[in-house]
């Protein structure tokens, strides 16, 4: 017995200062469903991702990422960056399901839960607009100019610009088959979150003190 609480303690010494090391460090973890790229690099299973990292998916992929209290799907044809606590979406669509407060934006327009319930949201860029769906729990939308929120199964749209009118339209309901498809996509590319960020622990430690690669992990 002496000897398991022994080697159970130093398990924690070890394991507790990484896990607050991979907090701070902000890596999740990368996985395709289909063809993608991370970095302009193709990815074909599951990799380490950091703040500042971009992803692309092709018209028939999707591709999600894990961090420690919330994921982000990112769907068919889109452009994204990881930014840690939040991520920024270049073209297309991503649904973002977070207790952690995760925000999304696009232009100026900002995405943010309205407290620390788990919330569950589809934001959309294309063609100078953003449209973003409260698909469970409240958001916070801002455009750069005035901030109103969103409530659970509304929908809105904004302007990406400060340049152009922000004519955003009032909230509607979100679409029945708009939610089937959401519930569909979250089951796919469903998984256990913790055994990603063990991997992202891991080759955040690894890599310590030497120039920043990102490789592939077993899944």
């Amino acid at each position: 017995m002496s000897l398991v609480r022994n080697l159970l303690c130093w398990m924690m010494v070890v394991l507790v200062p990484a896990s607050l090391m991979a907090a701070d460090s902000g890596a999740a973890m990368v996985r395709p469903y289909g063809t993608a790229w991370l970095n302009g690099s193709g990815v074909q299973q599951a990799s380490a991702i950091f703040p500042g990292d971009l992803v692309q998916t092709s018209p028939s992929s999707v591709l999600k990422i894990r961090a420690a209290g919330s994921s982000v799907t990112v769907l068919a044809e889109s452009v994204a960056k990881f930014e840690g606590g939040a991520v920024s979406v270049e073209h297309g669509s991503v649904q973002v399901l977070t207790s952690k407060g995760m925000f999304a934006r696009a232009g100026v327009v900002t995405a943010t839960p309205a407290s620390s319930v788990w919330t569950e949201f589809e934001l959309t860029h294309a063609n100078g607009a953003v449209q973003i769906l409260a698909l469970k729990g409240d958001l916070q939308v801002s455009n750069g100019s005035q901030t109103t929120t969103l409530p659970q199964g509304q929908q809105t749209t904004q302007k990406d610009s400060p340049d152009q009118p922000q004519t955003s339209q009032p909230s509607t309901p979100v679409p029945a088959a708009k939610k089937k498809r959401t519930a569909l996509i979250l089951e796919v590319a469903g998984g256990a979150a913790a055994a990603g960020i063990v991997a992202a622990v891991a080759l955040s430690l690894n890599s310590a003190g030497t120039p920043r690669s990102i490789s592939p992990i077993t899944p």
